[in-house]
């Protein structure tokens, strides 16, 4: 274990008596301020300065160099705030340099007593952490040593190098000379009385105490300086844009009057039953939800504004010179800036789980309002009508196009069969057969008289005459067969016969026949169709018709103030934000 002489304390009375010897068991204390450190003259001899101590004093010794490294961990000098500004530095400077020791006549100090003749730095350094100096004086130490060229490992380093070379680091005239550059050169004002630095010291803990204070009193001055930027901001770039929106919505803005109104498109209930998956939707608004978002489309149109203009005088109306200049047209406007004001007071909603339509007409008179509404809700029942007509008619028009083509087709079927029946008998089947059943009946009877014929050769003594008779009579039945056979082969053969005639008619009867089903089944088609198209058939009803409005609706004014708040503080605070985070980033 290694010792240290004990430091020698010297006391200087003011009654102009010399220094006295402090006891030796006295041992030295950081906190008061009475007993302070002082300088032995340079003639002072180097065996007395290192004069061997007791056990006791250099157990005592060792224990205050442990403390004095221990609060160097625990609050180390580089953690010490910095001058802010050259004021404040010659403030501290001019403080230690009241509060600094006196020199003597040469100006420079030999190390402190405590310090043997010849030590090594580490044991010059330790012995200077214990004298209690503060973060102020360590800085303009290694300030003057930078200056003087002295290269300094830390701020006591520095201290020991400028008390090895004859230099006292706390001496005003060298505190000076190193701000001398940074302050101002102006004639300064001498003080009357006592100028002479004082010989007292402060106790580190004061000292700390005091920085401290200093500190906290430079936060809280940055703090008031940026609260006061912070809302200085405020006021500018939210609170005044808040205010001039109020007094715009409050005192400026035309008030406008609003006029509600809400219809809905239906459609016709017919009596005919109509059967399938349509049947299901017909009567809801699913089956005119199409018709409804085209007549909302429509109302929101270009060609609906023109029209409104054409019937209304719509800019005339939007550019009168009452209308405030924030909402007023310009004159002769185009059609794109009448038809952006238009989207603005005209204001048209769906809802299609009840299949009603909202429309809301905004305008400076209440009477104006009112007529735009009934004038939009008459174009809304044109175009419904329209639109249903249009699906009629195309549905309808197939339909009747083929009943003409079918009563064509018959047409034309019973003309040709009236044209067979011309050039012929006029019943071929009916003369056929009867000319079947005479051959039948003339058969017949030829074999009776055959057979009689037959009955008289069986008699040996027959009768001539009668044989003679009925002999004639067979020849007479005989050339009536054959004349009838004849007939009845000319009628089947060649192009006149009546087979070929008669399977002309039939064939002729066969399509007027089918172009009666034709012809039928497109009747049927038409009815059917044009029922279709009945049940079609769309009507616009008003469930609430437009009436004039006594109080403005528009601007509302406190909500727009307060939502004009709300915007300017979120682009405040975004732009604050990325201001924050590029200056962290740049920074970095």
């Amino acid at each position: 274990m290694t010792t240290k002489p004990k430091a020698k304390k010297f006391r200087i009375r003011r009654g102009g008596q010399g220094p006295t010897d402090a006891p030796r068991g006295e041992a030295p204390q950081a906190a008061p301020p009475q007993p302070t450190p002082e300088t032995t003259p340079v003639s002072q001899s180097a065996p007395e300065a290192a004069a061997p101590a007791s056990d006791r004093a250099a157990r005592r010794e060792a224990r205050l160099a442990r403390a004095a490294e221990r609060r160097a961990k625990i609050a180390p000098v580089e953690d010490s705030p910095m001058p802010t500004s050259p004021e404040e530095d010659m403030g501290g400077l001019n403080a230690m340099a009241s509060s600094a020791p006196e020199q003597p006549a040469r100006g420079t100090t030999a190390p402190p007593a405590s310090m043997p003749a010849a030590v090594s730095p580490e044991q010059a350094i330790a012995a200077i952490r214990q004298e209690g100096l503060t973060g102020r004086q360590l800085r303009m130490a290694r300030r003057l040593a930078q200056k003087h060229g002295l290269a300094a490992t830390s701020d006591y380093d520095a201290v020991r190098l400028l008390r090895e070379t004859g230099r006292d680091p706390f001496s005003t005239r060298n505190m000076l000379e190193v701000v001398s550059n940074d302050s101002p050169q102006l004639p300064q004002t001498r003080p009357q009385g006592n100028t002479m630095p004082s010989t007292e010291m402060a106790a580190p803990a004061s000292t700390r105490e005091r920085e401290i204070g200093d500190i906290q009193k430079d936060i809280a001055k940055r703090r008031r300086r940026k609260t006061l930027l912070m809302f200085s901001r405020l006021a500018a770039f939210v609170a005044l844009p808040t205010i001039l929106a109020g007094y715009y919505y409050y005192t400026v803005a035309t008030p406008m009057f609003s006029t509600k109104s809400e219809f809905l498109i239906i459609q016709s209930e017919s009596s005919g039953g109509a059967g399938g998956i349509g049947s299901l939707f017909s009567g809801t608004q699913m089956a005119t939800n199409q018709d409804s978002i085209a007549t909302q489309s429509y109302l929101q149109s270009k060609d609906a504004m023109l029209r409104l203009d054409e019937d209304e005088s719509f800019k005339a109306v939007f550019s009168d010179p009452s209308i405030d200049p924030l909402q007023r047209l310009e004159e002769n406007p185009s059609n794109e800036a009448a038809y952006a004001i238009y989207k603005k007071f005209v204001k048209i909603g769906y809802d299609p789980t009840e299949g009603v339509i909202r429309m809301e007409v905004s305008a400076p008179d209440p009477a104006i309002s009112q007529r735009y509404a009934q004038a939009l809700i008459t174009y809304a029942e044109e175009r419904v009508d329209e639109l249903s007509q249009r699906k009629r008619e195309d549905q309808v028009k197939d339909a009747r196009r083929s009943l003409e083509q079918a009563k064509a087709d018959r047409r034309a079927a019973q003309t040709a069969l009236v044209e067979l029946q011309e050039g012929t008998v006029l019943d071929p089947e009916g003369l056929i057969a009867s000319l079947r059943q005479q051959i039948s009946t003339y058969e017949i009877e030829l074999q009776e008289k055959q057979l009689e014929l037959t009955q008289l050769y069986d008699n040996p003594r027959p009768n001539e005459a009668r044989v003679a008779g009925v002999s004639g009579s067979i020849k007479r039945l005989q050339g009536v067969l054959d004349a009838l056979q004849d007939r009845m082969t000319a009628a089947k053969e060649g192009e006149d016969s009546l087979a070929r005639k008669t399977s002309q008619i039939q064939i002729a009867q066969a399509d007027l026949a089918t172009a009666d089903l034709i012809m039928q089944s497109a009747l049927q088609t038409l009815k059917q169709t044009e029922l279709e198209a009945s049940r079609q058939v769309r009507y616009l009803t008003t469930s609430v018709a437009p009436v004039a409005s006594e109080d403005p609706a528009y601007p509302r004014k406190f909500e727009n103030t307060i939502l004009a708040f709300l915007v300017f503080s979120g682009i405040y605070l975004m732009i604050s934000l990325t201001g924050s985070i590029l200056r962290e980033q740049v920074s970095s």
